[in-house]
């Protein structure tokens, strides 16, 4: 218990510990998912990511949009315009201010004014050097949207125009640049640091992996169990060490080019692309690890059940089969959850509206459940062989004309390996009558024929004597579990009499039980003298087959 206990643990912290590295690529994802108005500023490398132009608002259904007007990637200040109109009034406002910037950065010592003309509709004029230019008219949707009046929104963006360019001519000074420079190299620096102790991990895991082996047919119950649980928990891990890599490089790319006022937009741009494919993504690896750590839940839940209720796997073979084909149907179950559930979410994050196309899967369902009524017979059949225990994963059955070891069971199909390894695939609604030879215990149904010359007691002592010598034996006692029984003299056939002996053994036994004693009954058989008969006829001859025979001699033709 202390040993699960310090697992859980363990895993608590290595979660706790990657949560670190991936939350920068996390927030750059999704942190546009907010409201304008109800997104923070976490990190301060990251602009704040709100609709810039049109084409990033596309999806809305909103009739007015609001945007941003910003300066190298920078927010200046948010304008409001109806949806169909706001790119060209973006555009224009973008184009003076691009001429404004020209100006401004051009000179040495520029002098920047900035004013406001007009009551209820203020026109903001940039002057630099000698030079006006007319920025923007505050619209009635601009200041009434932020609930203000015209004077103080005018007022807003004059104080954020004026700190906007003293900032954007400050990091366009040299000093500035080479302090963010070096910064780039550290923040190159530890990310390749970071990234070589993930690698590091990574390696580690792999080796663990693969010390774990594949599953084997002849492994205990609770050390597949094992096996499984620990397999699946570093599945988990892998995948999220891989992602912390991703998110390590990305994140600190999108830092470093959002460092410069030259590069600033484009790490916008980069955001505004990667925001569907990561959230997809994300969705995926979620989907991935929940279902893995589900797999893990499954094999844990069931080794828990076997220490509870000390259950020996060892000596319970059909226990054995049996959890394993219900573990095996459970983690298909866990696997169509999972998946159909991140493909709505995916469905969602993207914005598609999922609420109408569950409606009409609802009724395609209906749709082909009318015309699929052989799969539903096969998924209800199939429930109930694995409810009530008929066979399971590993059992030799009978099904009509077809038999062989189960080495696949579902919902929907059982598939069989026949003594010639054909692979037949039967479906479960087809599984009317069965015949299993392995639940529980087999029994080695033996004929051994006699000679009609032989002496039958000697015989019979010889076959009793035969099967209690093996079910003694140390190498085949651990087969048998009963006293084989010797049931005498069961038929007169050709070949000779038969005696029947029934051995009780373990499943899938019979046969190898069967094969030694008839090896070991010829032995002593010949010992003892008494010949095992082949197939004869007699054939009587009369007096009157005589007479008729010379009669017909004597006709002549």
């Amino acid at each position: 218990m202390f040993k699960s206990l310090k697992n859980n643990l363990t895993l608590t912290h290595f979660l706790n510990h990657k949560l670190f590295t991936t939350t920068l690529l996390f927030i750059t994802v999704f942190q546009g998912s907010l409201p304008a108005k109800a997104q923070p500023q976490i990190i301060p490398f990251l602009p704040e990511i709100s609709d810039t132009n049109s084409w990033l608002a596309q999806n809305s259904q909103e009739t007015n949009v609001t945007t941003c007007i910003r300066l190298d990637g920078r927010c200046l200040f948010n304008i409001t315009y109806p949806k169909s109109k706001i790119g060209e009034r973006v555009e224009i406002i973008k184009n003076r201010l691009d001429r404004i910037s020209d100006l401004y950065f051009s000179q040495e010592n520029p002098e920047l004014e900035i004013t406001q003309r007009g009551q209820e509709n203020p026109k903001i004029y940039v002057t630099v050097g000698d030079e006006s230019i007319q920025l923007i008219t505050v619209g009635n949707l601009d200041f009434q949207n932020e609930g203000i009046d015209p004077e103080t929104k005018a007022n807003n963006i004059i104080e954020q125009l004026q700190e906007g360019f003293k900032k954007a001519k400050q990091e366009r000074q040299l000093e500035s640049l080479i302090t963010k420079g070096l910064i780039s190299l550290g923040i190159l620096g530890g990310a390749f640091i970071f990234n070589q102790l993930l690698i590091r991990k990574i390696n580690r895991l792999k080796s663990s992996q693969q010390n774990i082996g594949e599953e084997r047919s002849d492994q205990p119950m609770s050390m597949l169990l094992t096996n499984r649980q620990h397999w699946n928990i570093k599945e988990v891990q892998y995948r999220l060490l891989q992602l912390a890599q991703a998110g390590i490089w990305i994140g600190s790319s999108l830092v470093i080019v959002g460092l410069f006022p030259y590069t600033r937009i484009a790490q916008i741009w980069l955001i505004t692309l990667l925001r569907i494919p990561a959230r997809l993504g994300f969705v995926s690896l979620g989907t991935y690890v929940a279902i893995r750590l589900g797999y893990a839940l499954i094999a844990k839940l069931t080794s828990v059940l076997m220490i509870r209720n000390l259950l020996d796997f060892h000596e319970n073979q059909r226990l054995e089969l049996r959890i394993n084909t219900v573990t095996v149907v459970f983690r298909s179950v866990v696997t169509v959850v999972f998946t159909s559930a991140g493909i709505l979410i995916g469905l969602s994050l993207i914005g598609i509206d999922i609420a109408p196309l569950l409606a009409g899967l609802g009724i395609l369902g209906v749709g082909v459940s009318l015309a699929s009524q052989n799969l539903i017979r096969d998924a209800i059949n199939g429930f109930f062989i694995i409810l009530e225990d008929q066979y399971a994963v590993g059992d030799v059955i009978q099904v009509q004309d077809f038999g062989g070891l189960v080495e696949n069971i579902n919902l929907r199909i059982t598939q069989l390996r026949d003594p010639e390894g054909r692979l037949i695939t039967i479906p479960n609604s087809e599984v009317k009558i069965v015949a299993n030879h392995s639940n529980h215990w087999s029994r080695a149904d033996l004929l051994i024929p006699v000679a009609y010359n032989a002496d039958i007691d000697q015989a019979l002592y010889v076959v009793k004597d035969v099967a209690e010598g093996m079910a003694t034996d140390r190498q085949w006692r651990n087969y048998i579990i009963d006293k084989p029984e010797i049931l005498g003299v069961d038929n007169f056939e050709e070949r000779g009499l038969i005696i029947r002996v029934w051995i009780k053994t373990k499943p899938l036994k019979q046969w190898d039980v069967s094969r030694e004693f008839r090896r070991r009954l010829k032995v002593e058989f010949d010992k003892q003298g008494l010949p095992l008969p082949v197939p004869q006829q007699k054939i009587w001859v009369t007096d009157d087959n005589i007479k008729n025979n010379d009669r017909n001699d004597h006709i002549v033709v």
